[in-house]
C-alpha cells in the first residue's frame, strides 16, 4: 500500500490522460518501464492491480453464483471463438497476407463476417420464437435464456456465395421441422 499512496497522484494523472486521450501508448509504456524493469510509477500500478486479481479470485472461490456468471461468460466467448475459427477461411485459420495492413483488412473481413452470421441467426431466432409463440407453444424465459446466435450447423462456409439482392422485403419463410427442406429433392427425402 505504501508504494500506491506513493505514486497515488501519478497514477490518477495517468488515468486522467488516458480517459481524455492525452497520452500515447508508446509514452505510457516508457512511463511506466525502463530497461525492461518496472519504474516506481509503474510497481505502483502493478500493486495497485494485485488487490482487484485478489479479491476477485476471494470472491470466486467463495461465491457460487459469481462462479457460474463467470463460467457463463466463459461460455459465451468460447463460442464465438469456436465460430470465428469456423468461419476463418473454412476452419484452415491462416492469415493469408505477410504484412500488417492486409492480416487487418483479413480480421477486419472475419469480424464483419462473424457479426452477419450473428444478426442473421438473430433475426431468425426471433422469427422462430414469435411463430412458436403464435402456435401456442410455451416460450419461457428460461428456454430464451438457453438461445443463442452463435449456432452455425445450417451455414455452409465453404462453397459458392451469391451475393444478390434480395427478391423481397423481410425475412424468408421458416422451414417446417416436420416437412422437407428446401434443399432436398424428393429422391433424398424418400431415401433418408
Amino acid at each position: 500500500m505504501d508504494r500506491i499512496r506513493a505514486h497515488w497522484g501519478d497514477m490518477l494523472r495517468v488515468a486522467g490522460s488516458l480517459t481524455f486521450g492525452e497520452v500515447r501508448g508508446h509514452d505510457l509504456i516508457r512511463m511506466l518501464s525502463r530497461d525492461s524493469r518496472p519504474t516506481g510509477l509503474g510497481d505502483a500500478f502493478a500493486h495497485y492491480g494485485r488487490i482487484f486479481k485478489t479479491l476477485h479470485l476471494l470472491q470466486f472461490v467463495s461465491d457460487e453464483g459469481y462462479r457460474r456468471m463467470i463460467g457463463a461468460q466463459l461460455n459465451v466467448t468460447e463460442a464465438r471463438h469456436r465460430l470465428a475459427r469456423k468461419i476463418f477461411f473454412g476452419q484452415r485459420g491462416e492469415l493469408r497476407q505477410h504484412y500488417r495492413e492486409g492480416m487487418e483488412d483479413q480480421l477486419g473481413a472475419l469480424g464483419l463476417a462473424l457479426n452477419a452470421v450473428v444478426l442473421f441467426n438473430s433475426l431468425y431466432i426471433d422469427a422462430a420464437v414469435k411463430q412458436l409463440a403464435a402456435d401456442g407453444f410455451p416460450v419461457t424465459d428460461d428456454l430464451l435464456a438457453r438461445l443463442s446466435p452463435l449456432q452455425y450447423d445450417h451455414i455452409n462456409f465453404l462453397g459458392r456465395y451469391a451475393f444478390t439482392s434480395v427478391p423481397a422485403p423481410g425475412l424468408r419463410p421458416l422451414r417446417d421441422p416436420h416437412g422437407r427442406g428446401e434443399d432436398e429433392t424428393e429422391d433424398e427425402t424418400e431415401d433418408a
